[in-house]
């Protein structure tokens, strides 16, 4: 969750201040989370996972949708339309599958869900059409690229071969904003960043922790990227850590350890 959290923050800098152009973001992003993933995949000498064409679609269309949307959306704004895509998403496949949560499950949930809205609500305005609409298609693209790696018998391979399929798709999507294309070396550096470390090699973890949860707990626990996110934002980008936010900590990481310590079942 971490790494989700520096994403949006490498994100946020990047094209708030002008480094660089989205859709070069994400080419970048993608370029350097395939190159680093191909390398570690050499170095341990195995073979390469099967295609999953759908994964990488949905990694794609992920990034390049989150690094859009950031254009016009504010970050309390976006964090609330992606994690509630993110949400439904997960929810929505989990539920139809017969998963259930015992009650102190739905509690955690809805302790954790109370959180997350204390920590956007008060600052979301209305949000422009086309970056909210952007933003939950990046949510419900993240949403399904997280559950096609549940059960994945080896997530390195699995995460590799998904951001190497993805690349021709991201620099298709850099051709056609080529006009609009822009960067400078901290640009190029964020980007680097977030597809090295906090998206090729994060997405590795994730995947393999995937593994340990059912479809309901994995929706759960990102609740708490927007908190990872704030308190970062405190840290490194000089915003107030203020009661409300404090609060939202309380509640969101309070809700998802009983998520966490309760065992989804399956419907009898």
């Amino acid at each position: 969750m971490a790494a989700f959290a520096a994403n949006s923050l490498l994100c946020r800098v990047a094209l708030r201040d002008g480094h660089v152009d989205p859709a070069s973001f994400g080419v970048i992003r993608v370029t350097a989370g395939a190159l680093v993933l191909a390398v570690a995949l050499r170095l341990r000498s195995r073979p390469a996972a099967t295609p999953d064409w759908r994964a990488a679609v949905m990694l794609f269309a992920y990034v390049a949708a989150f690094s859009f949307a950031y254009l016009t959306l504010s970050a309390g704004t976006g964090a609330l339309i992606l994690f509630g895509a993110v949400q439904l998403t997960m929810f929505a496949v989990g539920l139809a599958g017969g998963e259930r949560f015992a009650p102190a499950g739905w509690a955690g949930l809805a302790l954790a869900a109370a959180g997350l809205v204390v920590l956007v609500l008060p600052g979301v305005a209305a949000p422009p059409l086309a970056g909210a609409a952007l933003m939950a298609v990046a949510g419900a693209a993240w949403g399904a690229y997280s559950l096609r790696g549940r059960g994945v018998p080896d997530p390195l391979a699995a995460t590799a071969s998904n951001f190497l399929r993805a690349l021709p798709l991201a620099l298709l999507l850099g051709v056609a904003f080529g006009a609009r294309a822009h960067a400078d070396a901290a640009g190029i550096a964020l980007a680097i960043a977030s597809g090295a470390l906090t998206s090729g090699l994060g997405y590795v973890i994730w995947y393999a922790a995937l593994r340990g949860l059912s479809a309901l707990q994995a929706a759960s626990v990102q609740l708490s990227v927007p908190v990872i996110a704030a308190c970062g934002g405190t840290l490194w980008l000089d915003e107030p850590f203020t009661p409300r936010l404090a609060v939202a900590v309380v509640a969101i990481l309070g809700g998802i350890a009983l998520v966490l310590t309760d065992r989804a079942r399956k419907r009898g």
